[in-house]
C-alpha cells in the first residue's frame, strides 16, 4: 500500500526528541523521503521524516447520510 498525496492518514511516528506519537494527518507532498502534511489536530503545515513514521493506515472518509 502507497500513501498519495491528498489522502489522509493516521501515523505513528518517533519524533527527533525520541517521542512516540499519533496523529491523523492530510499528505500534502511526498518528495525525497519527506511528507509534507497538515496534521489535523493542531492545524498546522508539518514535515514527516518517511523514515521516522513507524506505522501509517489510511483513514476512511465520514460520509454524512
Amino acid at each position: 500500500m502507497r500513501m498519495s498525496i491528498g489522502q489522509t492518514i493516521e501515523i505513528i511516528y518517533l519524533d527527533k526528541a525520541g517521542n512516540i506519537t499519533q496523529r491523523k494527518i492530510e499528505v500534502n507532498g511526498i518528495r525525497d523521503g519527506r511528507i509534507r502534511a497538515k496534521c489535523l489536530s493542531t492545524g498546522a503545515s508539518r514535515v514527516f521524516l518517511a523514515a521516522n513514521i513507524l506505522s501509517w493506515r489510511p483513514l476512511q472518509e465520514r460520509r454524512h447520510a
